[in-house]
């Protein structure tokens, strides 16, 4: 044997042999346990069924020597011993500029009976977020065309805006209103956790064939695996930052974050972690600030806007998902079903909304005009109690007076069907309108 035959030899018996195939051993609720294959955390992996396609599958963690998988799927099927092979690789993200006006599944398939998307790329599903000298500083507005949010708590481009919301207070219409009337150039909207009839609904309903055709909808529905309602949250940031890339302002959607960490919680606990907050693993905290911060503006050109929506119990602020992403996030708007119920929708709360970036993006009189109407608001309600009892007298408190007078004009111009559309300059100029004629009796 020559020198060069020796040395293939030597190789192959000192390399480390790699098994590409498993055998399933066990099946714990959501998860599969196998020996084998050799894999890496993150993996995909197919499992053969008996007269059936294969189940796709992602590994989430190991234990006992087994690896631990997930399946995008139904496991229905699976049986002791079948056959785990490693697929290779991960997941990435099918992305064309024809996703435009389209609805498709987690996975990049089309659910709208509008035949096949010809995807002309791919891109990861993971992927690093802007680093501190990458983001442009946040300085252009955003307008809304929703009045109570372009003059009091102003959004820009490249801003990540989180909407806290108890259940039937008008989520869904005020998404709507965003989508349909804001001046981006793209829209992304990731529904995750959603019933069907929901998101039918809300294209149909909120969105409008107006907003359709300018956005792309990923819809994750409740019944769906949590690793599929997980995969839509990152591919619908995938896909924005597809377009951001391309020098486009995208305007991108989450309804709802609360949805996202319900299933990273699944499987976070299918996987052994321990829960570290109202039954929340720590996976959920680890991941959140990773999302949000894929989002902002590049100074090469190109920005992602977010919001997010956020799901609170019980009406209930300050539970734990409520509380982490209120601190991440560059601003917050409430809704309330004490104004839902009084017929004020949107029902945002002025008092209790805030844009971190309105110092920023503001001049200096709309800040005034902001703090002004907030002074009178909340000046409003320390007393509304008094006022319906009738034992409010005028002319003990000037600031009180000036609210009373002003509270109904101003609460008219805060109320806003889905139809309506102002310009943030007409917002503006209603406001202070108002809010000027007290501020002249002060």
């Amino acid at each position: 044997m020559n020198a060069r035959a020796q040395r293939l030899v030597d190789a192959v018996g000192s390399a480390a042999l790699r098994v590409h195939c498993g055998r399933v051993m066990a099946c714990n609720g959501l998860v599969l346990e196998s020996r084998g294959p050799a894999c890496s955390l993150g993996d995909l992996c197919s499992v053969e069924l008996a007269g059936s396609e294969p189940l796709d599958a992602q590994v989430i963690g190991f234990r006992d020597e087994r690896v631990l998988l997930m399946p995008f799927g139904d496991a229905h099927g699976v049986s002791p011993g079948a056959l785990v092979r490693a697929a290779g690789g991960r997941r990435e993200v099918p992305v064309c500029k024809g996703m435009l006006g389209r609805v498709v599944d987690a996975l990049g398939q089309p659910i709208d009976g509008k035949g096949p998307v010809a995807y002309a790329s791919r891109v990861p599903l993971h992927r690093a977020p802007i680093t501190p000298l990458e983001r442009a500083e946040v300085g252009d507005v955003l307008e809304t065309g929703v009045r109570s949010i372009d003059a009091l708590a102003t959004l820009g481009r490249g801003q990540r805006m989180g909407i806290f919301a108890g259940s039937g207070v008008g989520k869904s219409t005020l998404l709507g209103m965003l989508t349909r009337q804001s001046k981006a150039d793209v829209i992304v909207v990731a529904m995750v956790g959603e019933r069907g009839r929901e998101v039918g609904d809300f294209i149909a309903e909120s969105l409008g064939a107006e907003g359709l055709s300018r956005a792309v909808v990923m819809a994750a529905t409740a019944d769906q695996p949590p690793l599929l309602r997980i995969h839509a949250v990152h591919a619908a940031h995938a896909t924005a930052e597809y377009f951001r890339d391309q020098g486009l302002d995208v305007l991108l959607v989450v309804d709802s974050m609360t949805r996202f960490a319900m299933a990273q919680r699944e499987i976070g606990i299918a996987a052994g972690e321990p829960p570290a907050s109202r039954g929340y693993p720590p996976s959920v905290f680890n991941w959140l600030p990773k999302i949000l911060e894929r989002c902002g503006r590049l100074r090469s050109g190109g920005s992602i806007t977010a919001v997010y929506t956020v799901l609170v119990e019980g009406d209930d602020m300050n539970e734990p998902i409520a509380d982490h992403m209120r601190a991440i996030l560059d601003g917050h708007i409430v809704l309330t079903r004490e104004l839902a119920d009084r017929g004020h929708l949107p029902a945002v709360d002025v008092l209790r909304s805030v844009s971190r970036l309105m110092g920023r993006l503001a001049t200096p009189a709309e800040r005034n005009l902001a703090t002004r109407t907030r002074a009178l608001l909340a000046t409003y309600e320390r007393s509304r109690d008094l006022i319906g009892m009738g034992a409010y007298q005028a002319g003990h408190d000037a600031l009180l007076d000036d609210a009373v007078r002003v509270l109904p004009e101003l609460e008219r111009l805060l109320r806003q069907s889905p139809d309506e559309h102002d310009s943030r300059e007409q917002s503006l100029a209603a406001l202070a309108a108002i809010v000027g004629t007290a501020e002249a009796t002060a």
